[in-house]
C-alpha cells in the first residue's frame, strides 16, 4: 500500500468525526405533567392524560414526566419528555454517548431486566387483544449479553456538504438524517472499534456522495465489510478500500447493484462467513448478503429451547418452514429422524445443502416452495406426513401458511417470531379454528435497549 493511503493514528481519526448533536425542538403547546402506565411497542411511555391516551418518548413505567405535544389526532396524541420528574428505579443513565440522538436504540435508559419484563408483557398484551388467550405456562426469558451483541448491521454514509464531512452511523431518531458514530454499544465491538476509520476512509474515496451505505458482518473469526457504491470505483478508490482492509485485517466487498453484485475487493476471494453451534457440533456457513440471526448467543440458546420444547425424537419427521440457511433445520437434525426444511429462496437452500454436507447431517432435505402461494402449500403438505413443525416466518407471520395445515395432523408447532402481534393473531386462529393448545411461551431479549420482541411458543393438540 502507497504511503498517502495510511491511516492516521486513533486520536486524529476520532477528532475527524462529526459531532452528534440532539436535534433541536420547538415546543409549540404549554408543557404539562401526566403519570406512565407502561410501555408500548416503539418504547414509549403510555399515559391515560386528560382521558386520551398519549404516547411519550423517553418516559417509563411508574414515572411522572412532564412532557411537550408533538402531534394530536383523533385518537391518540404524542409526545417527548422534558423532565423526569418521579424517575422510576428501573431508569439508568445511558452507556453510549450517542445515545438520544442515534435511532439504533431506544431503551438504554431503562434497566435490562425491566426492558425484557415490559417486552413480556407486551406478548402477554397481544395473546389477550387477540382472542383472549393465554398460554398454559410462561417461559423464564432468553437473556445474554446486553453490550456489542449485534453481529451484523447496515451503516447508513452519507456527504453533508455543510460540514464538508461524510457522516457515518445509523438514522437520528425519527430522523432521516444519519448520527455520525465514534462508536456503537451494542454493535460487535471489532466492527465498533472501526466506525472512525470509515468516516476517514469514505471521505477520501472519489464517490462518497454516491456511497449510501456498509453492510458489516461479524463471523466468528472475521469482519466483512460491504460498501454499496452509485458510481463505479476509480481504481484510487479500490486502493484506499484494499488499504483499509489491509490495515485493520477486514475483508472488504464492494457491491454496484443487487446482492449478486457482490464482489471482493480484499482479499481477492469471497470471504467465508461462519458462526458454531457447540451445542450441536455444527459449523453453519453464510456470505456477506446473507441474513443471520444478528445476536450469537441468544441464538443458540434459542434453537435449544425451541429444540427442547419441540422434543422430537429419533422416529419423529420435522417440517421447518422458513428455514433460511438451516439455522433451525440442522440443529433439529441431530435430534429427529427426518427434516425437511421449506424455504422460496434457492440461493438461500443452496446454502442449506451445503452446511448440511459440510456437517455431515444425512437426515435434512430442502425443498423450494412459496407456501404463501395456495398450489405451492398444498403440494407441499400433499407429500409431507410431518408430526411435528417449526415455524420462523417474517413479521408478517404465516397465516396465509396455517391455513393449509393438514387437519390432525401436525402434533406439537413450535413457532419462533419477530413479531409479537402476528404471533398473538396466527396463535388465536390455531387455538380457536384448529383446536391447538398454548402450552408455553415467552420471550427473549434478541436485541437489547431496542424495542424489537423475540419470541416462541409452543402449540399442541392434546
Amino acid at each position: 500500500m502507497q504511503q498517502d493511503t495510511r491511516f492516521p493514528a486513533r486520536e486524529t481519526l476520532l477528532a475527524a468525526v462529526p459531532e452528534s448533536n440532539p436535534p433541536e425542538r420547538v415546543c409549540r403547546h404549554k408543557p404539562q405533567q401526566t403519570t406512565i402506565e407502561k410501555l408500548n411497542e416503539d418504547a414509549r411511555g403510555l399515559a391515560r392524560h386528560e382521558g386520551k391516551v398519549t404516547f411519550i418518548e423517553g418516559a417509563l413505567p411508574g414515572e411522572t414526566v412532564t412532557f411537550c405535544l408533538a402531534k394530536q389526532r383523533a385518537n391518540f396524541d404524542t409526545g417527548w419528555t422534558t423532565s423526569v420528574d418521579e424517575p422510576s428505579p428501573d431508569r439508568i443513565e445511558p452507556a453510549c454517548p450517542h445515545y438520544g440522538v442515534c435511532g439504533g436504540c431506544s431503551l438504554q435508559h431503562l434497566a435490562g431486566a425491566a426492558q425484557i419484563h415490559a417486552k413480556g408483557a407486551i406478548l402477554e398484551e397481544k395473546f389477550q387483544q387477540f382472542g383472549r388467550i393465554t398460554p398454559d405456562e410462561w417461559l423464564p426469558p432468553l437473556t445474554g449479553p446486553e453490550w456489542h451483541y449485534r453481529r451484523s448491521a447496515r451503516v447508513g454514509a452519507r456527504f453533508v456538504d455543510k460540514k464538508s464531512s461524510i457522516m457515518v452511523g445509523f438514522h437520528e431518531r425519527g430522523s432521516r438524517y444519519l448520527t455520525p458514530l465514534r462508536s456503537c454499544a451494542v454493535l460487535d465491538k471489532r466492527a465498533s472499534d472501526l466506525l472512525p476509520e470509515l468516516h476517514y476512509l469514505i471521505n477520501r474515496l472519489s464517490c462518497r456522495r454516491r456511497l449510501p451505505q456498509i453492510e458489516i458482518s461479524c463471523s466468528d473469526d472475521v469482519v466483512c465489510m460491504v460498501f454499496r457504491h452509485l458510481t463505479p470505483l476509480s481504481e484510487k478508490d479500490l486502493d484506499w478500500l484494499r488499504g483499509f482492509g489491509q490495515d485493520y485485517g477486514v475483508h472488504v466487498c464492494a457491491q454496484a447493484g443487487g446482492p449478486e453484485t457482490i464482489q471482493a475487493v480484499y482479499p481477492t476471494e469471497m470471504p467465508e462467513l461462519h458462526y458454531t453451534l457447540p451445542s450441536f457440533d455444527l459449523e453453519m456457513h453464510y456470505g456477506p448478503a446473507h441474513f443471520v440471526q444478528v445476536n450469537t448467543v441468544i441464538n443458540e440458546t434459542m434453537i435449544g429451547q425451541a429444540i427442547d420444547l419441540l422434543a422430537p425424537g429419533p422416529d419423529d419427521s420435522v417440517a421447518d418452514l422458513f428455514c433460511g440457511l438451516g439455522n433451525f433445520t440442522l440443529p433439529l437434525a441431530r435430534r429427529a429422524g427426518r427434516v425437511t426444511g421449506v424455504e422460496n429462496h434457492e440461493g438461500l437452500l443452496k446454502l442449506a445443502r451445503r452446511n448440511a454436507e459440510f456437517n455431515g447431517v444425512e437426515n435434512a432435505d430442502f425443498r423450494c416452495a412459496d407456501l404463501y402461494d395456495d398450489a405451492a402449500a398444498k403440494r407441499f403438505w400433499k407429500d409431507n406426513n410431518s408430526r411435528l413443525l417449526l415455524l420462523d416466518p417474517p413479521r408478517t407471520g404465516a397465516a396465509e401458511v396455517l391455513k393449509h395445515l393438514p387437519k390432525g395432523q401436525i402434533d406439537r408447532i413450535l413457532y419462533v417470531s419477530c413479531q409479537p402481534a402476528t404471533l398473538a393473531r396466527d396463535c388465536e386462529y390455531l387455538v380457536n379454528t384448529l383446536g391447538y393448545r398454548i402450552k408455553a411461551a415467552g420471550v427473549m431479549d434478541m436485541f437489547p435497549h431496542t424495542s424489537h420482541v423475540e419470541s416462541m411458543a409452543l402449540l399442541t393438540l392434546d
